[in-house]
């Protein structure tokens, strides 16, 4: 398997965790140090204390999308706070690009988030007596940026997500969705280098929900930020991450991409709660083609090799020829057959129903 630090050669991590802690108590500091490292979790709750995050090592990479998930008490908020220092650190070491986040004092700690961080929370935050444009244009004018160049990024960030018209209401006049957006907008005003978002669609119902992950995956691809999301919803999961932490109490019980994460996990706890997710929505064409065969003759139909199958797999079905997979320079690097779309969305299903029956 080809981990994300092979994948990036040996450019340095934006975000490097080594053995990060964040037990919660009065006597934390003694206990986390006489128990050597190894930290469990009802040892210590007979101790006075809860383990909120457990020996958390992992590195995000430049335009990387690492979604922290676990049920709720996981400890995924809690490690991003813990990275952010909005929550100080047990013990363990933190890096952005290469600084040490747990040595600097206040002042660079807040010259790092106007600087390098936007941040994104479940609860809005918006000023209610300040308009869309300027809610987005405050943490500009906090940084000292001119009211004229303040409000131009603000009315920029706006369009970027699509609320134009709505610059001057207010936020009591806007839908979950798009009060949103606004925070959304906030947070990419200073230009940040990492972007933190806890849980910002959890609040919203399911439709909005829906478009506010299309919204996210269109900015994704326009601004190419480095982002830490926290998630309890493995579907947008799923659905948005380039790898996913799977938390259980404070521990990091795998780190991997998607695919591998539900076609190999590394934990019975992370079968189980990967265990009903259908195989179409994490594999990858490219995983299920077979090599180029100039001499086999192929449909117009031309399908992306890192499309997922679910996605693809209704124009395929519907082929009455042999479909081409093609690379990001649109080459012919595989072929698709029907069966093999059949295989991922019926054969995986019944062994995976076999080996839970076993």
């Amino acid at each position: 398997m080809t981990t994300q630090s092979e994948t990036n050669g040996s450019a340095q991590p934006i975000i490097k965790c080594e053995s990060v802690f964040k037990i919660f108590g009065d006597n934390a500091d003694k206990v986390l140090e006489n128990s050597k490292g190894t930290v469990n979790a009802e040892a210590f709750l007979e101790a006075g204390c809860v383990v909120g995050v457990n020996d958390a090592s992992f590195e995000v990479h430049k335009g990387e999308l690492l979604i922290l998930m676990g049920l709720s008490g996981s400890g995924k908020s809690t490690l991003l706070r813990c990275i952010s220092r909005l929550t100080e650190p047990t013990a363990g070491k933190v890096f952005i690009d290469g600084e040490d986040v747990l040595a600097m004092n206040s002042k660079e700690l807040i010259e790092l988030r106007r600087n390098k961080m936007g941040m994104v929370f479940q609860s809005f935050g918006l000023l209610p007596h300040k308009t869309v444009l300027e809610n987005i244009a405050f943490p500009l004018q906090v940084k000292g940026v001119s009211t004229a160049e303040s409000i131009k990024r603000a009315m920029d960030m706006v369009e970027l997500v699509s609320l134009g018209g709505r610059e001057n209401y207010f936020p009591r006049q806007l839908s979950g969705g798009q009060q949103q957006r606004v925070g959304i907008a906030r947070s990419l005003a200073v230009e940040p280098d990492i972007w933190f978002l806890d849980e910002p669609f959890s609040a919203l119902d399911p439709l909005i929900r829906k478009e506010m992950q299309d919204e996210f995956i269109r900015l994704r691809a326009v601004l190419n930020k480095t982002i830490l999301f926290v998630t309890h919803d493995f579907d947008e999961a799923l659905r948005l991450a380039d790898r996913i932490a799977i938390m259980k109490e404070g521990v990091i019980e795998q780190l991997d991409t998607p695919a591998n994460i539900v076609m190999n996990p590394a934990t019975e706890y992370v079968r189980k709660f990967t265990k009903e997710v259908p195989r179409e929505k994490v594999l990858k064409i490219e995983s299920v083609m077979d090599p180029y065969n100039s001499s086999e003759e192929l449909g117009d139909l031309r399908v992306p090799k890192d499309a997922i199958v679910e996605t693809v797999a209704e124009s395929i079905l519907s082929a009455d020829k042999p479909v081409g997979v093609v690379g990001s320079n649109n080459e012919l690097v595989g072929v698709l057959h029907s069966s093999h779309v059949i295989n991922v969305l019926f054969g995986g299903r019944s062994q995976a129903t076999a080996q839970d029956r076993s």
